[in-house]
Parts: structure tokens; sequence; C-alpha cells
């Protein structure tokens, strides 16, 4: 039976430089990591799914490699708000989990709207940017007619006002909502590229890397041409 022990020694020895290299590149804190590939995590996943405890007592060792795959193991339906806002904002410094490990698990859960508009508001960056993700992800899994079409109109409004004056990965990850909006909600498919095109380009540091940020306009309509507008996700986790 895996153990935390166990498992975060078989971290360890998968972790390489190289890869940890590549996520400081990218602008994360290396001082907890093992750098351990995606590839490498998805196998170790496989081997403790469903072990809620274990990827919850992974996540609390604050090591980069354990938090990621806590996320590809954990269940968010059996999590509290509590303990979600704790991953949270224990994310810092961490887009990986703020923006990817932190909304796969908070979108699983019936108050996952509540807690992303909560974080939204946060004045930390990282906090901010896992409630644009996590209501990003709930737009493009739940059906148009589950969803609160006045709140993310208004929402896109909040975008095109304060996207210029947002912190660097707030300003990411905003884009990034208003294209989820565009891809997959119907509904609004005027109003997402409408304030598509009143951002523009947005400028983001995305550290030594040769990445690049999206432009919203050009993203919704390629996918608009490609015949995949509003066609919903059955989970937003890769």
């Amino acid at each position: 039976m895996p153990t935390i022990t166990s498992i975060m020694a078989e971290l360890k020895k998968r972790g390489t430089e190289k890869t940890r290299k590549i996520y400081g590149r990218h602008g994360m804190v290396t001082d907890n990591m093992f750098g351990v590939s995606v590839a490498d995590l998805k196998v170790i996943a496989k081997t403790i799914k469903g072990q809620q405890s274990l990827a919850c007592e992974l996540y609390a060792t604050g090591n980069m490699d354990a938090m990621y795959l806590a996320g590809m193991v954990a269940d968010g339906s059996k999590m509290t708000p509590k303990e979600l806002t704790a991953w949270a904002e224990g994310a810092a410094g961490l887009q990986m989990i703020s923006e990817y490990t932190v909304p796969w698990v908070t979108v699983e859960h019936p108050q996952g709207r509540e807690l992303a508009l909560q974080w939204i508001k946060s004045k930390k960056e990282h906090v901010a940017s896992s409630g644009w993700c996590t209501y990003s992800g709930l737009v493009g899994t739940k059906p148009d007619d589950a969803l609160e079409l006045r709140e993310i109109e208004g929402l896109l409004d909040t975008v095109v006002k304060g996207i210029k004056a947002a912190q660097n990965r707030v300003r990411y990850t905003m884009n990034g909502f208003v294209i989820s909006v565009g891809a997959y909600v119907k509904p609004l498919s005027k109003q997402a590229k409408a304030a598509a095109r009143q951002i523009g380009v947005v400028s983001v540091d995305v550290g030594n890397t040769a990445c690049t940020v999206p432009v919203a306009t050009a993203y919704i309509e390629k996918l608009e041409a490609a015949g995949r507008a509003g066609k919903k996700r059955k989970t937003i986790r890769c």
C-alpha cells in the first residue's frame, strides 16, 4: 500500500534538474520541487487513484510535484470549501498549481462557483488566478442553462475594465476567462467577442520562455471556424 513516505521517495527518484530549470524559467519557485515530468506524475497517479486522504497529505507537503500529483488524484466533491481555499492559498509562486491543480478540484465541488467568485476578489495574485481559472472551468463543463449568464456577463465587464491594472498572472487568467466564455457559452458569444476586441493583445511576463499569450479574438474565431464553439468538456483535467 503506497504511503506518503513511499510516494515522496518515488517523486524524488524521478525528479530531474532539467525539469526543475524548465519550471524555473516559467517563473515558478523551485525551492521545494524535485522536477518530475507530468508524464511521470500520471504514471504514479494511476497507482494511488481514489486515495483521497493520501492526496491531501501530498498537497500538504508544499512540494510542487506532490501538489500537482494530489490534484490528479483528489476528488474535489469530497473536499470542504475550507480545504479548497487552503489549497488556493497554498499555491503562491506555483502557477501550475494555482491555475491547474486548484481549479481541477474546485470545479468538482457544489460550491465551486461561490469559491471562484470569492477568490477572484483576492488581492493575492495566485488566489485571484485560481478564481478566474475555476470560473473558466465551470463555463467549459457546465450546460449553459446551469450557468449564471448575467453574472458571467458582469465578469466579462470586470475583465474589460480591470485587466490592464491587474497583476501579471491575473491578466493571463482573465484573458483565458474571456476565451472560455467565447468558446463554451453560446448565449454569450457576442458579448465575449466584444470583450475580446476591447482587451486586444494582453501583455504578460511569461518568464524566460517562448510561450505567448493567446489573443482572445483570434482564438475564439479559430474555434468557431473549426465548429468547436459551444462544445462542452467532460473535465478540465489534462
